[in-house]
């Protein structure tokens, strides 16, 4: 009998990236205030890694709990830029007062997952990117907020790689998944490697 695989997410980029893969899975976006975790871990002075690794965690256990026998994936993202975690932008002028900031300068995008199964963490990864924006306009950034508001609200740095959002970028290093929001390779590798899936 295999083993259900439950994501513990309500992104559509998750969603899809697993389906393209060719992965079998459910998916439950857990009830978790990320907020106060996240605001009680800077108070606490834990580096962004961890964060975005407690995140993931929390929110793999929070399903777990609802879906004995099923591994479950948790999975979170924070932006590191300039000392401190950059949360999602609340509205229009908040998001492009980031972008004005990082303009011309790098920061660090950090993808965790955690896979819960039988009550207990059982893997877990954290994959970095490091992205250094161009040198963008003050008119190109209204421009670019104004078309695409809608889409980038629920993004970490208020853009989308993979959409519009690339034009604002001077180079990327690293795994293109991980700015996604998933370390996908690694995770499919260990689902493999216990024998989850096929490959």
């Amino acid at each position: 009998m295999t083993t259900p695989i439950v994501l513990a997410s309500g992104s559509s980029i998750r969603a899809q990236l697993l389906r393209n893969a060719g992965v079998p899975f459910d998916a439950m976006a857990p009830r978790v205030d990320e907020d106060a975790i996240k605001d009680a871990l800077i108070a606490e002075g834990a580096p962004p890694r961890d964060v975005a690794d407690a995140l993931a965690e929390m929110k793999a256990r929070k399903v777990a709990d609802k879906v004995p026998g099923a591994m479950v994936i948790g999975c979170d993202q924070v932006l590191a830029f300039d000392g401190q975690i950059l949360s999602k932008p609340s509205d229009p002028e908040e998001a492009t007062d980031q972008l004005r900031a990082m303009r011309g300068e790098r920061h660090m995008l950090l993808s965790a997952a955690v896979i819960y199964h039988e009550g207990k963490p059982i893997w877990r990864h954290v994959g970095q990117v490091r992205l250094r924006m161009r040198q963008v306009s003050d008119g190109y950034l209204n421009d670019y907020m104004a078309r695409n508001w809608d889409d980038i609200r629920h993004s970490v740095g208020a853009y989308q790689l993979e959409a519009e959002g690339v034009r604002l970028f001077h180079s990327i290093e690293g795994d293109y998944f991980n700015v996604l929001g998933m370390p996908l390779l690694e995770l499919l590798a260990f689902l493999t490697l216990r024998g989850v899936i096929d490959g």
